[in-house]
Order: C-alpha cells, then sequence, then structure tokens
C-alpha cells in the first residue's frame, strides 16, 4: 500500500470515530489564520534531496534557513540581553551591573519617552515622563554616568532609540573616547528603524525623507569609523505587538529593509559594503510552530532578497542576523506568574528558531517595570533553556519535521504576497504614507480582541481560569522627584559649559543639515561640546520640520 493510500484508509477510520468522540472546534487555524491539518506527512514536508538543497541547505549556507552559522549554539550561545533602563542614569547603571554580574553577555537599554522623541528632561512637554518607561538621557554627562564602570571594548551595547538614533550613537561614541576605547573596538546596535515608528509606535520627530537620511548617513559613518556597530535593528517587534500577525510582522519588517537598503544604495552606497552591519528585532509571541517557522521563513527569505534584488555579493550581506524579544503584549496583569510560563514557550521558539540574541521579559511587566528580582528570574529562564534543557546540542532540531517544514513554506508564501502587493504600490514608504500597513494591523488587532472577547481564544486567567484576584506583588517606582532633578543637572550643565564652542557646533550642524553632508561628525562634535538632545534635535526640527500623520 502506499503512503497516499494508507494515510486515506486512516483518515476515514478517523472520521467515523468523531461521532464518539469529537474534536475540539470545527476549524483549527493559527494566528495569522493559517489552517492546521489534522495530520502532516512526508507529502507534506522536503520530498525530494533537490528541494532540501533549495529550501533548507546546510547551517551556514545559502539560503541560511538552518541557520547563519555552522554549528550554531554548539559553538556560543546566544547573547543573553535583557532589557533595562528606568530613572535615573544612576539607577539604570546599577541595575546594568547587577544583570552583568549574574551572568548577562550584553546590555539593552530603554530610554524614557523624552528622550526618545528628541526633548530634554527639563523640557514642558517632558513633564511627567522622565524616567518613566526607560532612563532618562539629556547629554552626554547621563551617558557618562549610565556606562561608568562598564569596559566598552568588551561589553556589547543595544540602544532601543529611533528618531534621535545618531544623537545617542553620538553620545555613546564620545564616552567611548573618554574611556580610551578606540572606535573600532566599540561593539552594539541602535535600533535606528523609524519606519516602524510611522507603521507601529509613533516616537518619530522627523518627516520619512529627512528621517531615512539620518539612517543611511550612520550607515556610512559605521561602515568607515566603527566597523563593528550594527547599524539597525529592522523591528517587527513593534509591528507585533501593536497587533499584527506574524506573516504581517515578517512581510512588513523585510519591506520596510528592502526601503533601507534602498535608500543607501541611491545614496551611493555600496551595498557589501554596509548590509553585513544590518541586523532585525523580531517578536516571539505564544503560537510555539508558527514562531519557529516564521523565524526560519525569514532568514530564507532576506537571502535571497539581498542576492537576487540587490545584487550582494559577499555572503555575509545576505545572512539575516536578529534580535528576539518575547511577547509583551501577551503578558498579563491577572496572575502574573502565569507568564514565566508565557515567556518559558516564547523563548523556546526563538531558540528553536536560531535567534543571535535574546531578552525575557519578566513577569511583571503588566503592571510596571520589571523589579530587581523578577529580571534576575527572566535572564535565568534563557540560562536553564541555554545549560540545561539540551535544546542547544544540535543545530535545528525541528527541521524534517512535516508540519515545521509546511508551516515554513506557508508563512513565506503569504509573506511574500504581502511584500508583492507593497511593491505594487511603491514600496514601504509609499504603502506607510498610504496608511496600508497601519490600517492592515489595525484589523488583525481587532480580529484578536474581538476573538479574546467571544472566548475564541482563550487567554489563562483572563477569559477563562480566572482567580478572584490576589495581592499584587511588590512593584517598582520610579522617584516622582526625577524630574526635578534632572532639571537641577541641566541648568548646572548650561551654565558651566563652554558657550561659544556650543553655540559654534550648533552653528555647524545646522549648515550641515541644510546641505548634503553627513551629519554624524557634526553630532559627535555638538555632543563633545555638552549640545543636549533636547538642543541637537530643535535643530534639526527648523530645517526639517516635524511629522504629523494623515488620519486615514
Amino acid at each position: 500500500m502506499s503512503l497516499q493510500d494508507a494515510y486515506r484508509a486512516w483518515q476515514d477510520k478517523t472520521e467515523a470515530a468523531l461521532a464518539k468522540r469529537p474534536e475540539r472546534k470545527e476549524a483549527f487555524h493559527n494566528h495569522s489564520d493559517i489552517p492546521i491539518s489534522r495530520l502532516y506527512t512526508p507529502a507534506d514536508g522536503i520530498q525530494s534531496e533537490e528541494a532540501y538543497l533549495q529550501k533548507l541547505g546546510f547551517p551556514g549556507e545559502y539560503p541560511y534557513t538552518r541557520g547563519i552559522q555552522p554549528t550554531m549554539y554548539r559553538g556560543r550561545y546566544w547573547t543573553m540581553r535583557q532589557y533595562a533602563g528606568y530613572g535615573s542614569a544612576e539607577e539604570t547603571n546599577a541595575r546594568f551591573r547587577y544583570l552583568l554580574e549574574q551572568g548577562q553577555t550584553g546590555l539593552s537599554t530603554a530610554f524614557d519617552l523624552p528622550t526618545q522623541i528628541g526633548y530634554d528632561a527639563d523640557d514642558p512637554f517632558a513633564r511627567g515622563e522622565v524616567g518613566k518607561v526607560g532612563v532618562s538621557i539629556s547629554s552626554r554627562l547621563d551617558m557618562e554616568t549610565l556606562l561608568e564602570r562598564i569596559p566598552l571594548d568588551q561589553v556589547s551595547t543595544s540602544m532601543t532609540i529611533n528618531a534621535p538614533a545618531s544623537v545617542l550613537l553620538a553620545m555613546y561614541l564620545v564616552v567611548a573616547e573618554q574611556q580610551g576605547v578606540p572606535w573600532d573596538k566599540v561593539s552594539g546596535t541602535i535600533q535606528n528603524d523609524i519606519l516602524k515608528e510611522y507603521v507601529a509606535r509613533g516616537t518619530y520627530i522627523f518627516p520619512p525623507k529627512p528621517s531615512m537620511r539620518l539612517v543611511t548617513d550612520v550607515f556610512d559613518f559605521c561602515a568607515r569609523e566603527v566597523p563593528l556597530w550594527n547599524t539597525i535593528s529592522i523591528s517587527g517587534y513593534h509591528i507585533r505587538e501593536a497587533g499584527s500577525t506574524a506573516v504581517q510582522e515578517l512581510a512588513f519588517t523585510l519591506a520596510n529593509a528592502m526601503a533601507y537598503v534602498q535608500a543607501a544604495v541611491d545614496a551611493g552606497l555600496a551595498v557589501d559594503d554596509f548590509a553585513p552591519r544590518l541586523s532585525f528585532f523580531f517578536n516571539a509571541h505564544n503560537d510555539f510552530f508558527e514562531e519557529i517557522a516564521k523565524f526560519r521563513a525569514a532568514r530564507r527569505m532576506w537571502s535571497k532578497i539581498m542576492r537576487e534584488r540587490f545584487g550582494a555579493k559577499n555572503p555575509r550581506s545576505w545572512q539575516l542576523r536578529f534580535h528576539t524579544q518575547t511577547a509583551g503584549s501577551t503578558l498579563t496583569a491577572q496572575q502574573p506568574d502565569n507568564n514565566v510560563v508565557r515567556v518559558t514557550v516564547q523563548a523556546m521558539a526563538a531558540v528553536l528558531g536560531g535567534t543571535q540574541s535574546l531578552h525575557t521579559n519578566s513577569r511583571d511587566e503588566a503592571l510596571a517595570l520589571p523589579t530587581e528580582a523578577s529580571a534576575r528570574l527572566a535572564l535565568r529562564t534563557q540560562q536553564i533553556l541555554a545549560y540545561e534543557s539540551g535544546l542547544t546540542d544540535t543545530i535545528d532540531p525541528l527541521a524534517g519535521s512535516y508540519y515545521v517544514e509546511h508551516l515554513t513554506d506557508e508563512v513565506e508564501a503569504r509573506a511574500w504576497q504581502y511584500i508583492d502587493h507593497i511593491d505594487q504600490m511603491g514600496g514601504a514608504v509609499t504603502a506607510i504614507e498610504q496608511g496600508y500597513m497601519q490600517q492592515e494591523i489595525h484589523q488583525a488587532a481587532y480580529d484578536t480582541q474581538v476573538a479574546i472577547e467571544r472566548g475564541e481564544q482563550v487567554v489563562v486567567g483572563v477569559n477563562k481560569f480566572q482567580m478572584e484576584e490576589q495581592e499584587r506583588p511588590e512593584i517598582l517606582r520610579v522617584d516622582p522627584a526625577l524630574g526635578r532633578k534632572q532639571a537641577e543637572r541641566l541648568a548646572k550643565l548650561r551654565a558651566e559649559r563652554p558657550a561659544e564652542a556650543h553655540a559654534a557646533a550648533l552653528t555647524a550642524l545646522r549648515q550641515a543639515a541644510e546641505g548634503t553632508a553627513n551629519l554624524m561628525p557634526y553630532l559627535v562634535d555638538a555632543v563633545r561640546k555638552y549640545a543636549t538632545i533636547g538642543e541637537i534635535c530643535n535643530v534639526l526640527r527648523d530645517v526639517f520640520g516635524e511629522y504629523h500623520p494623515n488620519l486615514f
């Protein structure tokens, strides 16, 4: 009997048995609305050696479906990079050093909202927000304090900053100078992904065209001056947090990435000069197998895009390197201990999907910024997966699973459909300006919320298995006097800095912004002269204007 005949016979027997033991629901599908079959067989997976070589290949080789390193975690674990930042630079520095002492292998910095949108801590727009959702950084003095006793030639630092990313990078490089660390020894990442801000997050300052100039200026500057720095972390994370499906997260992230590459090429940069330092940032959500398939499809798609669309010759330009964060939007204030389980499942998906770097959310993040104890538990989750679980002993352990290979193909095919549509619209920037990505995400978020409210999508502790609320755990509180203290610190800086040199640096920055020069050297000089983030961004606001979105 052939496999096909045997499968049909099994289906007939199973259908007959359903009268006595029915399945749980009428239709099974994942969060991207991909139908899930009752059973998968070799007909749904890789069916020949030729298909294997074309779709999977080997780790460290094109199309990188199985990973970008030949031996993956058998050679080195992923970077354990817990996202941290709150209150003052002193408080965040203490958290950084605590996490490093606990075995964290890289820093990941959260900035408060005023910093993210280019306002100083004493600006009226910053009132009530200083230090609330991240660390407050207004000047190089704050950055010096943030990085005190942290050796920048030994620790890799990621900074989640977008609109003023070039300014924060300038501050980081000036602090490295003060430590005596050459720029070619400095490693890390700035998110620097402004397109997803227009789509999903909202911490933009300038319109798209000058914003893209700032992004490509960083590409060019770092290729020459800071070769170990990842110049962008193209983010699907916030797209997913805004409510997208996994397929939309993948498609819109790669569409944005293509826009950045094209902008850099149009600015005269050679693709292989900057592409090896591009990186990505994805979400690890609850649907375990869908997330693994998404990560594998992402590598395969990006390698094809870079080799075939942009003509990259360097294999490192074809490799999709990514950081993963577990899904904050899945965490619940109800029964917060359940979040430990959610984060563990999501982290396992990231590891089995081949991430290079990982942040695990803390159990109390639906209530407040994480406490030291909950941040330690989140880090321990990664360490247990790395050292105790056996997940890292072989490369891409789920490869060949009929279900995983089918799902990888399906996620990829559906993502290409979105990308083709965006291409027909004229690319990601046009799609954003016309509100297409935003509308797709809003609809997906609405559909999810309706499914939860109807009980069709279960959230344990929220719409099923509820309990009477028990005593809330201790949560972290930011000092309400921080805004006043930061304003006093800024007043002292402004009174003591050399006024003439400071003014000259800002004038030079304005003139460069009005022209076509790379702005990074001017930003570095302004930071050296103690210009604040608000002063620098206000100069650029005067030249570039501010972005005001259309209402769709």
